[in-house]
């Protein structure tokens, strides 16, 4: 991407995104509270924050409280996650660590329930985050960043297309605990070769009959 005429460019996470399995919408409490909280929080759900810097949250009351106060605090822009034809709130994302001015953003608070993990609408949601932050936006940098103990998101981190890029040692202090960061990341030059490969995997012709994919994919950026 040239640089000549680079301006400031506008903030993500602002719009609802739609797909074919599923739609983003930004959180208002007041409309998503109950399905979320039921989706990725209460005691049932307590492994999915084991490496946020919040969480867990085994009261609805709770999580609208710590959540808000770090979100307005951090500047993060989250996103709920709902299946397209029922309706029901699947899990949540967001935008965070936005630098507009240098077209940089990160995905995080990535908090997939059980309904979410490891399925084609996952991986959808992610495709869509970041082509509204490359393709409509502009943007020059996407990036993922996790507990260098979080096996599962360095993993999935991988499986999207992020570029490991190194560890920030000592980053930070959560729960009394030291937290080591990986930081993972892909570029607006990265980002043509990246979309292919989602928009190959997601193909309904990359599925079987029982809806099981053919091809992995990491098999569509070999």
């Amino acid at each position: 991407m040239s640089l000549d005429d680079w301006t400031t460019r506008e903030r993500p996470g602002r719009e609802p995104l739609s797909g074919v399995r599923i739609i983003l919408e930004p959180l208002d409490w007041a409309v998503h509270l109950e399905g979320l909280f039921g989706a990725v929080a209460g005691p049932q759900n307590a492994d999915i924050w084991t490496y946020m810097p919040i969480g867990p949250f085994e009261r609805p009351e709770a999580f609208q409280k710590i959540f808000s106060l770090v979100q307005a605090k951090a500047g993060w822009e989250p996103l709920v996650i709902r299946n397209k034809e029922s309706g029901k709130i699947l899990s949540m994302a967001g935008y965070m660590r936005i630098r507009e001015e240098h077209g940089s953003a990160e995905v995080g608070c990535v908090a997939f329930g059980d309904d979410l993990k490891r399925t084609p609408e996952a991986t959808e949601a992610m495709f869509l985050m970041a082509a509204y932050a490359f393709d409509e936006l502009g943007y020059r940098r996407y990036e993922w960043k996790c507990h260098n103990e979080n096996a599962a998101s360095k993993r999935a981190a991988a499986r999207f297309g992020f570029a490991f890029e190194g560890i920030f040692r000592n980053d930070m202090v959560l729960a009394g605990k030291n937290r080591d960061t990986a930081w993972f990341a892909m570029t607006d030059g990265d980002w043509p070769g990246l979309k292919a490969a989602f928009q190959a995997w997601l193909a309904p012709s990359n599925f079987d009959h029982a809806g099981q994919q053919k091809q992995k994919l990491e098999a569509f950026r070999a």
